[in-house]
């Protein structure tokens, strides 16, 4: 074999290993959880990721979190073989979506791969939501649940569309809790249900838009969550997160954030993934079974499947059978 032919077998290996080189991205909401990961899972298939949130070395969300920032999520993409581009964004203000945008077509003139993982309204929960009628939810609570839920999303969309329609290969990806089947059951308070399905109607509508220039929305939702929000809800660490399932056997069930963010590689990298996915609404663990991918710990968890089967279709069967 000639050196031409070693060089070019070697970019072959280098680029299978690396899907998304030469690719741009996005990933809105990237402070943490299953937006960190998904940047940092981008940035190792190849592309270059721009990470946006309101939580930074100087300056802490509403959240509340100090210990996660989107400069560390940047490093991160950066350290695991991509490039990581941190900028402050607060979805909500239009003025900083669109200086976003404008600073993406003057680096890049592009964007291939949008995900849209906006959140930010867990603390609102605890207290407003759960257990309460959506009457008795302040109303400003609620409505700030429908702005991080939904309008935040809308926003994002309608501001950075124009960009990715300029990709040989569009793919945007809706990322919120639950799937449309799924959440055919109401969502316990009208503001909550609303925020959760707003990014599957989204999802859906915009695959058809962007289907005349080949591309692809999907809304994609992780199972029961390993976030460092809910790891530090039940006072454990990644390392010991079984430790968790004594106080809630559910939790058994979990899965860390690079399993959803594995599935995107895979679902980014898919030459076909238009004409499979375009338009509907999945989860990590169908995605998983499609692309034969595993969680970080070598299994396979389909929380979804085992809540329809299991705790809302009382059929026999533990978490551990549907890993």
């Amino acid at each position: 074999m000639s050196n031409e032919d070693m060089s070019m077998q070697n970019t072959r290996q280098h680029d299978s290993r690396r899907p998304l080189t030469g690719r741009i991205a996005l990933v809105a909401g990237a402070t943490r959880g299953a937006g960190r990961a998904q940047a940092v899972e981008l940035g190792r298939a190849g592309a270059t990721v721009y990470v946006t949130g309101r939580t930074t070395r100087s300056r802490v969300s509403e959240v509340g979190r100090s210990s996660e920032t989107i400069e560390e999520t940047a490093e991160l993409v950066t350290a695991a073989g991509g490039t990581g581009i941190a900028v402050p964004t607060d979805h909500l203000d239009e003025s900083q979506v669109r200086a976003l945008a404008e600073r993406i077509d003057r680096e890049q003139g592009r964007l291939d791969i949008l995900v849209n993982d906006l959140w930010g309204g867990e603390h609102l929960l605890a207290s407003s939501v759960f257990g309460k009628k959506s009457w008795e939810t302040p109303l400003a609570d609620g409505l700030r649940i429908l702005e991080l839920g939904a309008r935040s999303h809308v926003i994002t969309a309608a501001l950075l569309l124009p960009l990715l329609i300029r990709s040989d290969a569009p793919l945007h990806v809706e990322v919120t809790d639950g799937t449309a089947h799924s959440n055919r059951r109401y969502r316990e308070n009208m503001y909550y249900d609303l925020a959760k399905n707003a990014p599957i109607r989204l999802a859906f509508g915009l695959g058809q838009e962007l289907a005349e220039y080949g591309g692809a929305a999907v809304a994609v939702s992780p199972g029961f969550l390993r976030s460092e929000q809910m790891l530090a809800f039940f006072g454990v660490a990644e390392e010991n997160w079984r430790a968790a399932i004594a106080r809630e056997p559910a939790f058994a069930i979990a899965e860390s954030p690079q399993y959803l963010a594995r599935t995107v590689v895979a679902l980014a990298a898919d030459p076909d993934r238009a004409e499979r996915w375009n338009g509907k609404s999945t989860s990590s663990g169908e995605l998983a079974k499609a692309y034969g991918v595993t969680d970080v710990d070598g299994s396979r968890p389909d929380a979804w499947a085992y809540f329809e089967d299991v705790v809302y279709g009382g059929k026999e069967g533990s978490p551990e059978d549907y890993r």
